[in-house]
């Protein structure tokens, strides 16, 4: 409740920090230190789940809003860079979430009803206190809300999501744990409302994900402990689009990714001063395609033919990695790994050796430095759409990290943090050499790839967090920070996702236990975008760019403020709560996109969310 115009959404909740970059009100992308929305994972108890959003982005991981329940989260790291050994096949960013376990003693329940949607929670005891249930569902009407309210849109998507811990304990050093999350997501514009929300596809669009896990958690005495998961992942896409000036059908996706996944991570002490973490990672993947995509034009005019992909891949990813973690002295801290993965689809090896250290210069203060490889496999909707694909290599990136901690107070610590990225091995288009395709949000209609793409990334970060402490908590960042590539034809141009300059603002004051009000406001330089070729926007009827300015323009600058209201009453044996959130507070017109009006020949645009005030109510019982 303290993250005001986050929706109940994780990753809006960390958009506050000043390593995400903000993009748009109506997605959740997380774009870590000049990356985009492929280059991030996530775990929630030792499980894999790649991607934690309704209306996923396929090959990627983001999307408009999140279906993990943060009423179910305990803790959250979140690694915005220089992360271990431990995570691999990511280039920017690793979320490790930890679930809450369900009351081992009593059943107890929670219904939450807002402007958005309704749900509830439950949980309890299981085998005779020997361990613990909790399980939740909740479903929209966003219908509702745009009918009712200017929210900048007339979509109204519908979803729901059903997840659940089981945890079980063998006995004082061994534990169970079985994870499920399922989510499902439609929605079914027509030409009309694709028209009026300047979109350019409608049609039908439905969507199933589900990872379903168990996990063993074993601790070794006081020498160390294990996690070790086998989890299996399907992922569903049946889409078909039609192109909204026309009428013509455009994009058939009829998609399923399955994964089987296997995951060991130890950690031993070998003594005071020396550590070890190790383990391994395997996961067999199976991709089934039917997919049409129309001959159009791209993104510079130039006429690209129709593409069918109607195949089955399969593949096999193994990995392995080693730790070992040394504090020669009191004050400091080294870490220093390896770690190897293959990929049986192109056959690819790759090496990634990583190191770290701390140093406390004085009990307030401490010096923090990192440094490593990283790989990532490239989508296979991507790889799937020519036989020459097999040979890329795997995107690379090499990080630099250096930060100082200090602590300002007992509850207040300031962190700064300067970072580098240097990647390689980006896929490119031939026919559309200035473009930087992997920052794209459509992966369909390409073809044969070369894999000499580069970019860079690097900015310094600020932050002040402060806890509750008494009645106040807060926490203030900013940073400043420049993400370029290289096109095949050799310039160096800024990525889609530049901000340069973010900085936020977000607190709250709880004088009681009844009374809460929180706030948070962001800003945000605007990003680069390409203008249109009016002349071949107007010859082909369509959005076609100037290949000559490629995001050489930017957009407005962003800012929002969102505040919350929270009134809690307590009863002897359940509690109310009743909170207003207001997004967008004083209606800021935050440009989302330019787009191609065909009608009247003319770009137009399309605003992000508008004022958009929501009520619920809350009862735990």
């Amino acid at each position: 409740r303290r993250a005001p115009g986050t929706g109940g959404d994780v990753s809006r909740i960390l958009m506050v920090l000043p390593s995400i970059a903000k993009v748009n009100d109506q997605s959740n992308n997380l774009i870590v230190r000049g990356g985009n929305p492929i280059e991030n994972d996530f775990y929630v108890d030792n499980i894999e789940i790649p991607n934690i959003n309704h209306f996923p982005q396929q090959g990627a991981s983001g999307g408009p809003i999140g279906f993990l329940n943060v009423d179910f989260i305990q803790d959250v790291t979140f690694y915005s860079g220089g992360f271990s050994v431990l995570y691999g096949d990511r280039l920017s960013s690793i979320m490790d979430i930890t679930f809450r376990e369900g009351n081992s003693s009593e059943v107890d329940g929670q219904l939450d009803l807002n402007f958005s949607g309704f749900g509830g929670v439950a949980e309890g005891p299981l085998f005779g206190g020997k361990g613990s249930w909790l399980f939740s569902a909740r479903r929209s009407y966003l219908d509702f809300v745009v009918d009712v309210l200017d929210v900048g849109s007339t979509v109204a998507p519908t979803y729901g999501d059903i997840q659940g811990k089981l945890v079980y304990d063998i006995d004082a050093n061994n534990k169970l744990i079985l994870l499920g999350v399922f989510a499902d997501d439609h929605n079914a514009p027509d030409r009309e409302t694709g028209e009026e929300n300047a979109m350019a596809y409608y049609g039908n669009q439905d969507l199933y994900q589900s990872t379903v896990g168990l996990n063993w958690r074993s601790i070794w005495g006081k020498k160390g402990y294990s996690n070790t998961s086998i989890a299996y992942t399907s992922n569903m896409y049946r889409e078909d689009w039609y192109e909204t000036s026309t009428g013509i059908h455009g994009i058939r996706n009829r998609t399923r990714e399955q994964a089987l996944k296997f995951r060991n991570v130890n950690r031993f002490r070998l003594n005071r001063k020396n550590t070890v973490e190790f383990g391994v990672e395997a996961k067999h993947v199976i991709e089934n395609y039917d997919n049409w995509y129309a001959e159009t034009t791209n993104d510079i005019g130039n006429p690209v033919p129709a593409i069918t992909i109607k195949d089955e891949i399969t593949g096999s990813k193994i990995g392995g990695f080693l730790n070992y973690v040394a504090k020669p002295f009191s004050r400091l801290t080294t870490t220093m790994g390896v770690r190897v993965d293959y990929f049986s689809y192109n056959n690819n090896t790759v090496v990634s050796p990583r190191f770290a250290l701390s140093f406390q210069v004085t009990r307030k203060t401490s010096i923090n430095a990192s440094a490593g490889i990283y790989y990532q496999n490239l989508p296979l909707l991507l790889l799937a759409q020519n036989e020459s694909n097999k040979n890329l290599k795997d995107a690379e990136a090499i990080h630099y990290v250096v930060g100082i901690d200090h602590l300002l107070t007992e509850n207040t610590k300031l962190s700064l943090e300067v970072y580098q990225k240097n990647y390689k091995s980006f896929p490119m288009d031939p026919s559309q050499p200035g473009l930087f395709i992997i920052d794209k949000s459509y992966f369909g209609n390409y073809g044969a790839f070369e894999d000499n793409g580069e970019a860079l990334s690097r900015g310094v970060e600020i932050m002040i967090q402060k806890k509750l402490a008494k009645d106040f908590y807060g926490l203030v960042s900013a940073s400043y920070f420049r993400s370029r590539y290289k096109g095949l034809d050799g310039v160096w141009r800024d990525r889609d996702f530049d901000n340069r300059v973010t900085f936020s603002i977000q607190g709250g004051y709880k004088p009681n236990n009844k009374w809460e009000f929180s706030a948070r406001w962001i800003f945000a330089g605007g990003v680069p975008y390409t203008p249109f070729d009016l002349e071949k926007s107007k010859q082909y009827h369509r959005a076609v760019y100037d290949e000559k300015r490629i995001n050489q323009v930017r957009y407005p600058d962003y800012h929002s403020m969102n505040i919350r209201f929270d009134r809690r009453f307590n009863f002897s044996s359940s509690n109310v709560v009743l909170y207003l959130s207001v997004w967008n507070v004083y209606n800021r017109k935050n440009v989302a996109n330019y787009y191609w009006n065909d009608k009247e020949q003319v770009q137009d645009e399309v605003y992000q969310w508008g004022l958009l005030p929501i009520i619920g109510i809350e009862y735990e019982f």
